[in-house]
């Protein structure tokens, strides 16, 4: 008899803890994140990983979402591409996550998507990216091409001069589809195939001096010379360390980068980099009310006030309002209609302004470029009047040129060609 009572209080407790833990499940709503917390990329997402926590705690100290409170999943993929979308399947499918804010290459987002549109996931993403992807899936936060690439290039031919074209990246799909638009774009603006030059790199490439050697004779041939850089991750810091080696300022030879920011210059010294440039849609210098109270949020939250913000926290901090939003608009988690709610959403941007979530699943946002000041900072010395509707296809490349994406009523299609009138069928 004490056996079986003993059983039963056994069999009890445990019933009792699993209605517990049901209860626990249905009282939360979880938010997945997945940022690179180890490996080459670590040096710009774990950033990333912070700033959505500090977002779910701000939020649940608001009363949280629908009435609950938000659950943190924080996943390390560790820079591995394959694992991107080994820890997507684990976030959906175990973890049971009801949003995923995450990624920073390019490969690591292709490497989640099919998972991602398998288990009808979503997923915010907040790096500038290449284009020519349109998902029901995935909100693109960061720039296009058309926000970030062309903008740079046009800067630079229009206000400095520049006649000559050095496209250097990190050898992956980012790099080489945005230099592919920047080629056939400085083409049509009449830039003969001898002034461009176009190098790739692996990632976290270290020995830079032959490939800056290069680009100084490229830079020597009596015409104004600037590299577009398209070089991620840790590779930047030795870059950047043999352009001072070699003695290349931003007189010489000025370098735009499209993935260097706050955080990558936070770990060297800025001061022989002065003068050089990037192009993104938020610099932390930008002098705002709601930037400046970000700021202090953000120092408070980590308790560091030498850490720095950039523009892919301000694409982590719209995406996450845009979500809440977008939810508490459809009174629900359910991925289809948190997508369909996501469209036509605004929020305000850090640096001024409204973003708008797009019917391309993109955003539109200012865009400005900045020069690296000796502290590690930027100073704007360029923006759009307005904001930019972000593009999911090139006008630049043949076989893009003719789609659209749209995912509402009645074309709700990623890539739908406007000349034959139908959609592929497919994200890409």
């Amino acid at each position: 008899m004490r056996n079986t009572s003993f059983l039963s209080r056994t069999l009890l407790t445990a019933t009792a803890c699993l209605l517990s833990l049901g209860a626990y499940a249905q009282d939360t709503i979880k938010v997945g994140v997945l940022h690179s917390l180890s490996g080459t990329m670590a040096i710009s997402e774990t950033t990333l990983k912070d700033t959505v926590l500090m977002m779910v705690e701000e939020q649940n100290a608001k009363g949280g979402v629908l009435g609950k409170q938000l659950e943190a999943v924080v996943v390390d993929p560790a820079s591995d591409w394959p694992l991107f979308a080994e820890r997507t399947r684990q976030l959906l499918s175990q973890d049971n996550v009801d949003v995923i804010f995450g990624a920073w290459t390019s490969v690591s987002r292709k490497a989640m998507l099919p998972v991602l549109e398998e288990l009808n996931g979503l997923l915010f993403y907040p790096v500038q990216y290449e284009g020519e992807e349109s998902s029901k899936n995935i909100f693109y936060t960061g720039a296009a091409p058309n926000q970030q690439a062309i903008p740079a290039v046009d800067y630079l031919m229009n206000d400095l001069g520049i006649e000559r074209w050095v496209l250097a990246g990190t050898d992956y799909v980012y790099p080489r589809t945005t230099n592919r638009i920047l080629e056939a774009y400085l083409k049509a603006q009449g830039v003969a195939d001898e002034d461009i030059m176009i190098n790739y790199t692996p990632f976290s490439h270290s020995d830079w001096q032959s490939i800056v050697s290069d680009i100084s004779r490229f830079g020597s041939a009596g015409k104004a010379t600037a590299v577009v850089s398209t070089i991620n991750g840790d590779a930047n810091v030795p870059f950047y360390r043999e352009l001072g080696n070699q003695g290349i300022s931003s007189l010489d030879i000025p370098v735009i980068a499209f993935s260097v920011g706050e955080e990558e210059l936070s770990g060297i010294d800025a001061r022989p980099l002065v003068g050089h440039m990037a192009a993104w849609n938020y610099f932390q210098s930008v002098d705002t009310d709601a930037n400046a109270e970000f700021i202090a949020r953000w120092h408070d939250f980590i308790g560091n006030t030498d850490r720095v913000t950039n523009d892919p926290m301000e694409a982590t901090y719209i995406g996450f309002n845009m979500w809440v939003k977008a939810v508490e608009k459809a009174g629900t988690t359910d991925v289809d209609a948190v997508e369909q709610a996501m469209i036509g959403i605004e929020t305000p941007n850090l640096s001024g302004g409204m973003a708008v979530m797009n019917r391309n699943h993109h955003l539109s946002k200012p865009v400005l470029i900045g020069e690296i000041q000796s502290d590690g900072q930027f100073e704007v010395v360029w923006e759009t009047d307005g904001v930019v509707p972000g593009d999911a296809w090139s006008d630049y490349l043949d076989g893009s040129k003719d789609l659209i994406s749209d995912w509402t009523d009645p074309i709700r299609c990623g890539n739908y060609n406007t000349v034959t009138e139908s959609c592929s069928g497919s994200s890409l």
